[in-house]
């Protein structure tokens, strides 16, 4: 039987956050799609039976029903014992990064990249902008912490990569930027979660959303 369940689609990093944690502790679990581009989550059914937030990923484990990636990340890491923090100072650094990530790095590239190219339709281009060059700004500031160290937070992976990582293995034609040659620490390190096993890219690790982008 299988052990875990995931609501989600393969254009959302908040999704492949968490299903990428499910591949890399080798645990069994399915996924469940969710149509997010017409307009499932923000359906009252989804809200009273998945979600009352409206939104993916949400994870199901035994009698557990966990929402909002940080949480679902900390609960798989604390229940494999994998990708945890070696002492209390740096769980507190494998928190700050998290928060970071979901304020300062998700927040804005996710934003960014619906606007600018998976949302069929106009959007405002001086927003669009603006989203842009905090994503730029944000991931300067990653990219300097990487360029002399392996990992986020001391020198093997955590939950803290997996988070802040899951937006920047898409295709560049989606988020428009060039890692390589933007943030050559980001792509050193992206390259290096890449080897881990289990790894798989979003588009091979989660379904698409039935109805397709609108």
């Amino acid at each position: 039987m299988t052990k875990f369940k995931l609501y989600g689609f393969a254009q959302s990093g908040n999704s492949y956050k968490a299903a990428l944690m499910l591949n890399l502790i080798g645990a069994d679990w399915e996924p469940i799609p969710v149509d997010f581009f017409v307009g499932e989550t923000f359906t009252q059914e989804y809200r009273a039976r998945v979600n009352q937030m409206g939104e993916v990923p949400v994870l199901l484990h035994r009698d557990k029903k966990l929402t909002q990636t940080g949480v679902i990340l900390t609960y798989l890491s604390e229940t494999s014992g994998k990708f945890k923090a070696k002492n209390e100072e740096d769980r507190l650094e494998v928190l700050r990064w998290i928060l970071f990530d979901n304020h300062k790095v998700t927040s804005f590239i996710a934003t960014h990249r619906l606007l600018a190219s998976l949302r069929k339709g106009s959007a405002d281009p001086a927003v669009v902008e603006f989203l842009r060059a905090r994503v730029f700004a944000n991931l300067k500031i990653v990219d300097l912490h990487l360029e002399k160290r392996k990992y986020l937070v001391g020198d093997f992976p955590t939950i803290a990569d997996i988070s802040v990582a899951g937006y920047l293995y898409y295709p560049p034609e989606e988020h428009h930027f060039d890692i390589q040659k933007e943030f050559p620490a980001v792509n050193t390190w992206r390259d290096r979660i890449k080897e881990l096993p289990g790894w798989k890219h979003p588009y091979d690790i989660l379904p698409q959303p039935p109805s397709g982008i609108k």
